[in-house]
């Protein structure tokens, strides 16, 4: 198979790590406006599957160009280009799996192409990174093991190994994204109806071998498309791990309005949103650098089989990886979303339209895969 790579990020270049290790990839193309970073990449890689593209992806003729050279598509671009590469794709032919966005309604706009795509005889599955993502593939496969799903709880967080106060977190994505999560509502199903609960609220505790005592809270964008896929469960909600106190700590920076979108100030008589202003200010105190990171993660699905109450939990604890220095976060996401698109791309999946990945990612051979990795999901 051919597979396009689009984005040399971090997660781009982490799938294309894991790509050219695979016999049944023939070809991977990196496509990035950043042609030199790109190319300081590949030689570092020395791989002769790996070609280096020049792409600006607001050309829609390149785009389409570029796109037209695989089998599959990973879309590792920032979330807002995600419909415009699933449309592309479609035209072309090509299937597509991205990262996810559930920011101006990314990821519905990508669903809402599935019968284009059916008809195409293409697949395309967005979300497909830890949460939602593998949170979403695990639950899909939790439920299929029970004749009725009724609960489904959802924990997930990336957090330092060695935490320094006052936050005891560092930066393993977007902090901009961090704000989001901690202001805007979180999506719940409560007695059988769609709810909207504060983020950072009902902190509760749990525990991870190793790492002791944590706290998990609401916060937005975990649940995604599992709210649709799910609506007749009684209970169904996603939290964020952080070590104990930082609910707090945050809840205080957005209580005074330090993380608004909208708040601003007068500099020199001129506006300055806040929240520039504390991405600016925070950034440098908390990016993770060469700190190791974990991504912690449990995943409960209740209700019955065979007239019996069942419990299916996965546990995962996945660390940097010191060899390859790639984050915990990175080795999560970036195989996750380079093993479903090998899925695709080797007849696996063969479910045509868009889909998210609780409907159509086999969950037993996905953590079989992942493991392989060195990223192990325990089942329960």
């Amino acid at each position: 198979m051919k597979v396009v790579v689009l984005g040399a990020g971090l997660m781009g270049k982490e799938v294309v790590r894991d790509l050219v290790k695979q016999d049944e990839v023939k070809k991977v193309y990196l496509a990035d406006r950043a042609i030199r970073q790109a190319e300081d990449f590949a030689e570092q890689l020395m791989s002769d599957k790996l070609d280096i593209l020049l792409l600006d992806a607001r050309n829609d003729v390149q785009l389409s160009d570029v796109i037209g050279l695989g089998d599959i598509v990973v879309n590792a671009l920032f979330y807002t280009f995600n419909e415009k590469v699933a449309r592309c794709a479609v035209e072309r032919d090509v299937h597509v799996v991205d990262l996810g966005g559930h920011i101006g309604g990314a990821t519905e706009k990508v669903l809402a192409l599935h019968e284009q795509a059916a008809a195409k005889g293409v697949t395309l599955i967005p979300d497909l990174g830890v949460a939602p993502g593998m949170i979403n593939i695990l639950t899909g496969y939790g439920a299929s093991k029970l004749d009725e799903t009724e609960t489904i709880k959802l924990y997930v967080g990336g957090v330092p190994v060695n935490p320094k106060p006052p936050l005891d977190y560092n930066v393993v994505f977007s902090l901009e994204g961090l704000f989001d999560h901690y202001t805007d509502p979180s999506r719940v199903i409560r007695q059988g109806s769609i709810k909207e609960l504060p983020s950072l609220s009902e902190v509760e505790a749990l525990e991870f071998d190793r790492y002791g005592m944590m706290e998990a809270f609401h916060t937005s964008g975990g649940t995604s498309t599992l709210l649709e896929s799910f609506p007749a469960v009684q209970t169904l909600e996603y939290k964020t791990i952080r070590y104990p106190g930082h609910a707090e700590k945050a809840r205080l920076l957005v209580d005074l309005g330090l993380l608004s979108r909208e708040s601003t100030i007068q500099v020199d008589g001129r506006p300055l949103r806040v929240r520039d202003v504390m991405m600016a200010h925070l950034t440098p105190q908390l990016r993770l650098g060469d700190k190791s990171d974990a991504v912690l993660l449990r995943v409960h699905v209740s209700g019955t089989k065979d007239g019996q109450p069942k419990t299916i939990t996965f546990n995962m604890i996945t660390e940097k990886d010191s060899s390859t220095n790639e984050t915990a976060m990175a080795r999560a996401t970036a195989n996750t979303i380079s093993v479903v698109a090998q899925m695709i791309g080797n007849g696996i999946i063969t479910k045509r339209g868009a889909l998210p990945p609780e409907q159509i990612v086999p969950g037993a051979l996905y953590i079989e895969e992942m493991k392989k990795r060195g990223v192990v999901i325990e089942e329960n």
